[in-house]
């Protein structure tokens, strides 16, 4: 065996540098399309700051990280990375990574302190300039209107359909402000965030837990509030606008690639999405979810169904970690199989590491609903970032991640299905909501003290895919 072995690295190193150290052939490399968008994201609340400056109000999020036992250690985002005045910092560290997009959300709070009425100029001002730096740079900005941070002062929060009609004028409002020079926008970010987790499980704020009939309500409400959106972007944004929505739809991969397992992955997106993706893709609750909530099924007015399936330009996915299924004889066709705990995750514990999700998120989707276009929103993970003696943050974790991954993602656009761009979460280490700052999501390390920034090893990672449009 020893001397197999020996042999085996004789013969191996005389092709080592021309195959293994040497750049690899771009014929080789994972190539993505011509044009492929690659960006980051960030989201207001998370980045930033200044929480009573300049008009804003306060929102669901500065009341409930103020409550005592809500976030990590009592975190609060009233500074978070002070983004508000170092944008152009921020821009340039963009810049230099080399994206064409950042998709980051406007604080609603900020435009309309009270969630509606007259809005706060300066507030708008503020992000007038933050598009114009970005297109000063050549970066094209990507906005979503509504990333978690309600209005405080809204009655009953998204148990109230009049808060459906707000986000609507607030999304006329943004859309006729700065559709001269943004030509994509999100609606909302992750339904069941701003509803389950904080309407039922009390996670989010504004941290309550109430019972299925109002939960079932809720949700009905956001997903109204987004496709009254859409209506409402249409009518004021100038034409050509591009309009979507930013969605954490639960991605279901077969256990098995096989046509019956792969068919249980599709009817299991389908069902296990209906309060959400589902009723916006088809403009209709599935029978199964009427049939499973029963007495407790949302009340619908007439005409709402409709505006709910408002046609989109496109579907953002936020994508980092998978349910499998496989086939069964059941009604529904599939069962999910529960993960084994020995299942690997990133520092997050519930960032599973199931790379495939990002290639059955896309899948899936576009395989029901025939969507003509997808941006991956969202897509990261958490790691336990130490900075060396030297001052690197040597993130390997993270570039395993991410690398896997950009994989899958590959694989979707060599067969055919309609991805045009990718936004990494995250550009910065940031407020993440109830974890406070116990786990950072950035590919740049943010010193909360002193707000400096410093790019991990991730960063140029990325800034070498970017440039190399492939999977590095």
């Amino acid at each position: 065996m020893t001397v197999a072995g020996a042999a085996a690295a004789s013969f191996a190193s005389s092709f080592l540098p021309r195959i293994a150290f040497a750049q690899a052939p771009a014929a080789r490399l994972q190539q993505f399309p011509a044009n492929f968008l690659w960006g980051c994201a960030t989201a207001s609340y998370q980045v930033e700051g200044a929480a009573n400056e300049d008009g804003r109000g306060p929102s669901v999020w500065d009341t409930f990280s103020h409550t005592r036992g809500k976030t990590f250690q009592g975190d609060t985002g009233d500074v978070a990375d002070d983004s508000y005045h170092l944008y152009k910092e921020d821009v340039r560290l963009l810049k230099n990574l080399g994206v064409t997009g950042y998709r980051f959300s406007i604080s609603w709070s900020r435009i309309f302190p009270m969630g509606t009425g007259q809005p706060n100029e300066i507030g708008l001002a503020y992000y007038q300039r933050v598009v114009d730096e970005l297109l000063k740079n050549n970066i094209a900005p990507y906005i979503t209107l509504f990333h978690w941070d309600l209005p405080e002062a809204l009655p009953g929060g998204w148990q109230s359909r009049d808060t459906a009609k707000a986000f609507a004028d607030y999304a006329a409002y943004i859309s006729k402000q700065l559709s001269d020079r943004v030509q994509h926008f999100f609606t909302t970010n992750e339904f069941v965030c701003f509803t389950d987790l904080s309407y039922k499980n009390g996670q989010f704020a504004p941290g309550l837990k109430l019972p299925a009939a109002q939960v079932n309500q809720i949700r009905h409400h956001g997903i109204l509030a987004h496709g009254l959106a859409v209506q409402a972007i249409r009518a004021n944004a100038r034409t050509g606008t591009q309009i979507g929505l930013a969605e954490n739809a639960t991605v279901y991969v077969p256990v098995i690639e096989s046509g019956e397992h792969i068919e249980a992955a599709r009817r299991a997106t389908r069902e296990g999405n209906a309060p959400f993706l589902t009723a916006v893709m088809e403009g209709k609750y599935t029978d199964g979810y009427l049939e499973r909530e029963g007495a407790n099924a949302p009340s619908v007015e007439a005409g709402d169904m409709k505006i709910i399936g408002s046609p989109l330009d496109f579907v953002g996915l936020n994508i980092y970690t998978p349910s499998f299924v496989r086939a069964d004889e059941s009604k529904q066709g599939y069962a999910e199989i529960p993960y084994p705990t020995s299942q690997p995750h990133m520092a997050s514990p519930w960032i599973l590491l199931a790379p495939e999700c990002l290639y059955w998120g896309v899948r899936n989707v576009v395989d029901l609903w025939k969507i003509p276009a997808i941006y991956i929103t969202e897509n990261g993970c958490s790691s336990d970032d130490v900075l060396t003696p030297a001052g690197r943050i040597d993130d390997v974790d993270r570039l395993m991640y991410l690398r896997n991954h950009l994989t899958q993602l590959h694989r979707t656009t060599t067969e055919g299905y309609p991805v045009k761009g990718y936004f990494l979460w995250s550009l910065l280490d940031n407020f993440e909501w109830a974890d406070g700052y116990s786990k950072r999501f950035g590919i740049h390390y943010v010193d909360f003290k002193t707000q400096k920034r410093t790019p991990k090893l991730s960063a140029e990672w990325y800034r070498q895919v970017i440039a190399h449009n492939a999977v590095i």
